[in-house]
C-alpha cells in the first residue's frame, strides 16, 4: 500500500512523502491517527491544496515536543527500589515505572515514547531516550536507589 504522509515519521519519511507500507499498519494505524492519506490521484490534489495547512501543525508539533524536552531535562528521575546486598534490585525498573514518576511530577509522557536500551536491574545511573518526535529525542539519566526501610 502506497500512503502520502501528512507528518514526519522517523525512519520512514518526511511531511508529504510517498512512501510504500504494508496494508494494515496503513489501513489501522497511519490512516486512522490521521498521520497519512492512501494515495490516490484525488488524495495526492487534496495535500497539495492543503500543504501549508499541513506544513504549520507539523511545525506545532515539533515545538511541543522541544517545550515538553525543556520540562523533562528539568526533571531529575530518581527512584526507590529494594535491591539485595549485592547492589541488584528485586525484579526491574520499566517505562511504566518512569512514566508514573513523570505524571507524579506533572509531566504526561506515555510509556510507549520512552526508550529503555537495557533492562534496570541494578543500583545507579541508567541512561534512557524519550522519543518524543523523530528530531527531538532528549537523553535523561535514571537514579534508582535503595529504599531507605522504616
Amino acid at each position: 500500500m502506497e500512503v502520502i504522509l501528512l507528518e514526519k515519521i522517523g525512519k520512514m519519511g518526511d511531511l508529504g512523502d510517498m512512501v510504500r507500507v504494508r496494508g494494515g499498519y496503513g489501513r489501522n494505524f497511519l490512516v486512522p491517527q490521521g498521520k497519512a492519506l492512501p494515495a490516490t490521484k484525488e488524495n495526492r490534489a487534496i495535500f497539495d491544496a492543503r500543504r501549508a495547512e499541513y506544513e504549520k501543525r507539523q511545525s506545532e508539533i515539533l515545538k511541543t515536543a522541544k517545550d515538553l524536552a525543556e520540562k523533562i531535562a528539568e526533571i531529575q528521575v530518581v527512584l526507590d527500589r529494594p535491591a539485595g546486598a549485592t547492589e541488584k534490585l528485586f525484579g526491574s525498573v520499566t517505562n511504566a515505572d518512569i512514566a508514573a514518576f513523570f505524571k507524579e511530577k506533572g509531566v504526561d509522557v506515555i510509556r510507549s515514547i520512552i526508550d529503555i536500551p537495557q533492562p534496570i536491574r541494578t543500583l545507579g545511573e541508567h541512561p534512557v531516550r524519550i522519543r518524543l518526535h523523530p528530531d527531538v529525542i532528549p537523553e535523561i539519566t535514571v537514579l534508582v536507589e535503595r529504599t531507605v526501610s522504616r
